[in-house]
């Protein structure tokens, strides 16, 4: 059994490791270097940013997902779940809470920015009901999103914006 919640002060410890873990899976893909990409989770302000976490039965984090509010939107930044509580559809059962949450918070839609040839990247939103989204449509947020990970240095061949209508 596993509990969906907000994030604690003290859960932050354990995020980094869950995304580098998480991330390591990147190595077999056409993007190795993403495994050693900075941390989403190094730099949270939980007086910013809202940070869900999925726990185990010990109350010890095992995923977490990181979402910014926009206008009608949340945009869900970052989702890791650490590859040993992988297939057990624990991302599947925090992108809804986090998009049950999003619909009595007034929004919209639920965005990501991810790639679409990668299995547990694109075409699992896709599984989850996210579309994708034309870049030439973007609001100015997800247009702003795409440019500040272009000059990160993110490979943009292949990525894209999902939406999931809420």
């Amino acid at each position: 059994m596993y509990l969906i919640r907000s994030a604690r002060p003290s859960d932050l410890v354990h995020l980094p490791v869950i995304e580098r873990e998480a991330a390591a899976q990147f190595k077999a893909t056409a993007y190795p270097a993403m495994a050693d990409a900075d941390l989403a989770s190094a730099y949270l302000d939980l007086n910013r940013d809202h940070v869900w976490i999925v726990a185990d039965q010990q109350d010890q984090p095992v995923g977490f997902a990181i979402v910014h509010l926009y206008d009608e939107s949340i945009h869900l930044h970052e989702i890791d779940v650490h590859p040993r509580y992988a297939r057990q559809g624990l991302g599947r059962q925090l992108i809804e809470a986090i998009a049950g949450w999003a619909r009595t918070a007034g929004a919209t839609a639920l965005t990501l920015m991810t790639f679409s040839n990668v299995p547990w990247n694109g075409p699992y939103y896709a599984r989850l009901g996210f579309r994708t989204l034309d870049v030439t449509t973007l609001n100015p947020e997800l247009k702003a999103m795409l440019q500040a990970e272009e000059r990160a240095g993110m490979p943009m061949a292949h990525r894209i914006c999902m939406q999931l209508d809420l």
